[in-house]
């Protein structure tokens, strides 16, 4: 007779085990965690250095448009609780101030010719040192002269130092931004 003999069988294994689920979804969780503060300061930069290169955008073309309409143009900034904006428009300096909701409110005969507004608590603020800067549409100058902040939540901000020329330079403000110079 035959000795016997016991064969185990092994099944082979498909898929992972809630043990291993479990420590590949601490793994993931801790390497996204140590991800987000960076992340965050760099979106924010982003929003910072964009909103900037639009306002530096929207000067330029507020010169050219004033020049190519031979008509004077005003960029007004107002600032309200609910809100902050800026608006491109006509007329005199007060005739397109923007309501709670960053909305141009424009009167006599003003046109809003473009507007950005900005919520309270978004990502951005903007502030000027001058309620509203002229184009002269016979010499393309601006007046007053001044200067524009743009602030991020993490309180960084840049600074557009408008010339009498209507070239805007950029600086760092405070803390700074890398790739910015210092004000």
């Amino acid at each position: 007779m035959k000795p016997t003999t016991t064969t185990t069988t092994r099944r082979h294994r498909q898929g992972a085990s809630l043990v291993e689920m479990a420590i590949a979804v601490a793994v993931a969780s801790i390497s996204i965690g140590s991800a987000v503060p960076p992340l965050q300061a760099l979106i924010q930069r982003h929003q910072i250095e964009g909103t900037t290169a639009q306002l530096r955008t929207d000067l330029r073309w507020m010169r050219s448009l004033a020049i190519a309409r031979n008509q004077s143009l005003r960029i007004s900034f107002t600032k309200l609780p609910q809100a902050a904006c800026y608006v491109i428009h006509t007329g005199a300096a007060k005739d397109c101030p923007c309501d709670a909701e960053g909305e141009p409110v424009c009167q006599n005969g003003a046109e809003a010719l473009r507007s950005v507004a900005f919520p309270a608590g978004g990502a951005v603020t903007v502030s000027s040192n001058s309620a509203s800067m002229l184009v002269d549409a016979g010499h393309g100058t601006f007046t007053p002269t001044g200067s524009v902040k743009v602030r991020g939540r993490n309180g960084r901000e840049l600074k557009l130092i408008v010339n009498i020329l209507g070239r805007a330079r950029v600086c760092a403000q405070g803390a700074g931004l890398p790739g910015h110079p210092n004000c």
